[in-house]
């Protein structure tokens, strides 16, 4: 093994009974594994570093996505299995104790170590599990380790975020007993994102606001009953999961993208919290206005245009509801991995009983209806984009999406830009 550095349910109500039409597929499948989710997590927590125990193939993956040169010294990196350690004539975990060794010495910066698992480590069972605990004790209190799965066996494309921030909820300390109620906004977001909600609660008078993943591994978030769970992002179903074991409350609501939707997440947190319907709307009426202007200019050229979604990183409802609502698409049908109903409820439910929803994929029957439905625009992984551009169709990479702050009203217009550009690419190519 070597190193390569290469309301209290909800803040809206009961959710809404969904009447979107709901199709499930089981087939092919084209999508990520869960090791990208390094790729942004690695810039989020700044004093982490995220050890990948895998082949080369994971190596190049993670690099070739995160675009970073080899002299960068990126807080990633990939303990690559050789041929001795899988026909086990080295010990793998005493493998895993040098490489850690090696990588602590030479990065004492690091605060947090994730060993995450892959294909091959999942494939001959080595428990990274214990390995973390094992190295934790002896790091202790300098490095804490932890594990996860981004394995493609078991994880797809963001499931990976939702295994990381799972693993951390076991390390959040508890809530002081009477401590007054909280908000903890869950997913991974730009630091300006960040800062720009931060202002926003404020306005509102909801002064107790922490994120998760936090920026520095040693500022965990408390967690305890009166603590208010916000999720910024839809794939985050067993990160919600084990909050709400630790006794908190999840509110439910569409997620923050375009005007309308960061308005009604922001609504959530102010009904629950007491907020004064006139200090909502004073908080939230001019930066909402702004981004409304924004997208009519950015969407101009989207107005009826038809859009289809393949399924890759489970952003696709949001992104149809924002596709469809405010830049006024036709959506021909929405893809996504997985269908977590009760996060996603405000979705269908904004999107109507006309729209169709895949969950799942059988891809050849889904490149079909694609090809037959010769939409304007798609939004698929980047193993179908260069194939459907060769047929003809503009495309709209799924992992830009991720890449790419989006979430709020400053950002509404960037991510009315991100669906409009393929087709201004192509009208200039026209010319």
């Amino acid at each position: 093994m070597s190193a390569s550095l290469v309301a209290e349910k909800t803040g809206c109500g009961a959710p809404p009974v969904a009447a979107a039409r709901v199709i499930t597929e089981r087939g092919q499948r084209e999508v990520f594994c869960g090791l990208t989710g390094i790729v942004w997590l690695h810039r989020k927590i700044q004093d982490a570093f995220f050890l990948v125990v895998g082949s080369r193939t994971c190596a190049h993956l993670i690099q070739s996505a995160a675009g970073v040169m080899i002299f960068a010294e990126p807080r990633f990196a990939t303990a690559i299995m050789e041929e001795r350690d899988l026909a086990g004539l080295a010990d793998m975990n005493d493998e895993l104790d040098r490489v850690v060794t090696q990588l602590v010495a030479r990065r004492p910066d690091i605060k947090l170590l994730f060993l995450v698992g892959s294909c091959p480590s999942e494939v001959i069972k080595l428990d990274l599990s214990r390995a973390a605990q094992r190295l934790s004790r002896q790091m202790m209190p300098d490095v804490r380790v932890l594990s996860y799965s981004g394995s493609g066996i078991e994880t797809t494309f963001t499931e990976g975020e939702d295994a990381c921030l799972a693993s951390l909820v076991p390390e959040l300390p508890a809530e002081a007993p009477a401590a007054a109620p909280s908000l903890l906004v869950v997913g991974a977001l730009a630091e300006a994102v960040e800062d720009q909600f931060l202002v926003l609660f404020a306005a509102m008078g909801i002064d107790r606001v922490q994120f998760l993943p936090p920026r520095r591994a040693r500022a965990l978030p408390a967690v305890g009953p009166n603590t208010r769970l916000l999720l910024a992002q839809p794939f985050l179903a067993n990160t919600a999961h084990a909050l709400q074991g630790r006794g908190a409350t999840l509110l439910t609501a569409p997620f923050p993208l375009g005007a309308e939707g960061t308005t009604e997440w922001l609504r959530a947190a102010a009904v629950v919290f007491g907020v004064d319907a006139s200090r909502f709307t004073a908080a939230t009426s001019l930066p909402a206005q702004r981004a409304r202007g924004a997208i009519a200019r950015a969407g101009a050229r989207l107005a009826g245009k038809k859009i289809f979604f393949f399924p890759d990183s489970q952003l696709e409802l949001p992104l149809a509801r924002f596709a469809a609502r405010e830049m006024n698409m036709d959506v021909l049908e929405i893809g996504t991995p997985y269908l977590h109903r009760q996060h996603l409820a405000h979705e269908m439910a904004l999107l109507g009983d006309e729209v169709r929803i895949v969950e799942g994929q059988d891809v050849d029957k889904q490149l079909d209806r694609c090809r037959a439905a010769r939409p304007d625009l798609t939004v698929c992984g980047l193993g179908l984009a260069n194939p459907l551009e060769a047929e003809g169709l503009a495309t709209k990479w799924s992992i830009e999406l991720l890449f790419t702050p989006i979430q709020g009203y400053e950002q509404a217009a960037d991510l009315a830009g991100l669906f409009a550009r393929p087709l201004a690419r192509r009208e200039v190519l026209k010319v």
